[in-house]
């Protein structure tokens, strides 16, 4: 339960500005951190930050580990700092867009870096804290750095086109390809290092300034994934170890056919059996790397969909119970208090009501949502909320204020905005209307994105879903974080009783 009153923002690491090619640990990174203290916000909501993939068009939400760091957030500016490169070898930067995440070119220009990094390292001789994080931490890490020696040694192929006694994980070939991969393996765990130690220093920043990093944990994992390859008992596969169903949601008034989203489904009874270990450990993983974290589509803890694997479409689906209550029993045993915000967008079943009752987490309500024909009722509109949830104006997954007004609402919609806020505004004031409203609800938690703060258009919107290009991209410019109203942010932030 989130006990005080509180507000914040919502930015991803990758959308601040950077030099190199996508936000990452570094300066701008401690400055945005000192603007949220000076804007008197308690929050900074972040998208996961396990690794991204070319395959996924480098969706944090499909990555090849539950539990790794995206070495793409890895600061050159910081590795300067720490001694691992010579700012000479900063240079030349490529002329990265300001505006936008080049993954791509910043994991090219990174890898020489990194390279350089670790040859430093290499020779820098025994390095006792890094031996320390690969004991504590070796539980997932040692899988994965394997798994990206493997990926890499079998030029990026998916696991289950290995050779099949690696693919099967035989112990002797699994020792074979330790030995031939040492260094690779050794590199990898060392860039983990890295990333875990610059993102604990900005974590300590923001505690020391009160401010408190909310996290996301995606509910399911991708097949081509260390998490599969090395726990496949804990799926829904069959002998030759591919899916035999997957993860979606069926068809309504938006699609047609359903999402099929592909995404292998848990074995629910298998991890039960197992106490559910594997998501103990996730678990216990996000509460080091976050103060609370949101978990995706939590509906599918009471029950989810799942889809024939091979279904060209979502409409042969069949729901499914969850492990419901008792999964969270089991994880309360271990972890007496696990701060978890329910992502229950959607439809919020009396399962999963009953389910956010049962543990007291709070769930999320979206103002973009509030000014359809049902007003007066939907649970999106301030005057239903109780205190217990995160307001938003909007998420990762929607439009922007602006772009919602410009391109999405119609002239209903905006009728109604319009009579609940007691007067007409312009597109350009939308976005204040609807921060003033999150900031003077009830809700004891309100995040805004920054794209909302800053008053920007539907350009700037993060992730159009069931798409797959043109997504995760958006920076903020250099401009556009000096311009951003703090100031304003901070008197309405007082004002409300937030700060």
């Amino acid at each position: 339960m989130i006990q005080t009153r509180g507000s914040g923002i919502l930015l991803h690491i990758t959308s601040l500005p950077s030099p190199y090619g996508v936000g990452d640990f570094g300066p701008a990174a401690y400055r945005f951190v000192d603007a949220l203290e000076r804007g008197r916000q308690h929050y900074w909501q972040i998208l996961p930050l396990n690794p991204t993939e070319t395959a996924y068009a480098h969706s944090p939400y499909s990555s090849p580990s539950a539990f790794a760091a995206n070495i793409l957030l890895i600061s050159p500016e910081m590795l300067v700092r720490e001694g691992y490169l010579r700012k000479s070898e900063l240079e030349p930067a490529p002329g990265f867009p300001e505006e936008r995440a080049a993954y791509e070119a910043a994991a090219w220009y990174r890898e020489r870096l990194f390279a350089a990094a670790y040859e430093r390292f290499r020779h820098s001789g025994p390095d006792r804290r890094f031996e320390t994080f690969c004991d504590g931490t070796g539980w997932w890490l040692d899988d994965h750095a394997l798994f990206v020696a493997l990926k890499g040694h079998f030029r990026g192929q998916a696991w289950n086109r290995w050779p099949e006694d690696i693919r099967a994980r035989e112990t002797g070939a699994l020792k074979e390809m330790r030995e031939l991969l040492d260094d690779r393996i050794r590199k990898e765990k060392f860039l983990q290092y890295i990333a875990a130690r610059q993102w604990s220093a900005l974590r300590r920043y923001c505690t020391e300034r009160g401010i408190q990093v909310i996290g996301d944990i995606p509910i399911y994992v991708a097949y081509d994934s260390v998490d599969v390859w090395a726990h496949p008992g804990i799926f829904k596969l069959d002998e030759d170890l591919r899916p035999t169903v997957v993860a979606g949601v069926p068809p309504d008034i938006f699609s047609r056919t359903g999402q099929l989203w592909g995404n292998p489904v848990y074995d629910w009874a298998a991890l039960r059996e197992r106490g559910y270990d594997w998501w103990a450990g996730r678990i216990a993983r996000s509460a080091e790397l976050y103060d609370l974290f949101r978990i995706d589509h939590f509906r599918a803890f009471a029950d989810y969909y799942e889809v024939p694997a091979g279904d060209a479409t979502a409409e042969r689906g069949t729901w499914v119970d969850g492990p419901g209550e008792d999964f969270f029993e089991a994880l309360a045993r271990k972890h007496p208090c696990f701060p978890i915000v329910a992502e229950d967008l959607g439809a919020n079943t009396p399962a999963v009501q009953a389910l956010l009752d049962r543990f007291d987490f709070p769930g999320m309500k979206i103002l973009l949502f509030a000014f359809g024909e049902g007003i007066a009722r939907t649970p999106h509109i301030p005057h239903n909320y109780v205190h217990n949830l995160i307001c938003y104006t909007g998420t990762h997954d929607n439009n922007t204020a602006r772009g919602w007004f410009e391109e999405e609402a119609s002239e209903e919609d905006k009728e109604r905005f319009f009579t609940y806020i007691g007067r007409e505004v312009a597109a350009d004031e939308v976005h204040r209307e609807l921060v003033r409203l999150a900031m003077t609800s009830v809700a004891r938690a309100c995040i805004v994105p920054m794209q909302d703060v800053l008053g920007l258009g539907a350009a700037a919107r993060m992730n159009y879903p069931s798409t797959t290009t043109g997504n995760w991209v958006w920076r903020m410019t250099p401009e556009e974080f000096a311009g951003a109203p703090f100031e304003w942010l901070r008197g309405l932030t007082e004002l409300t009783g937030r700060g």
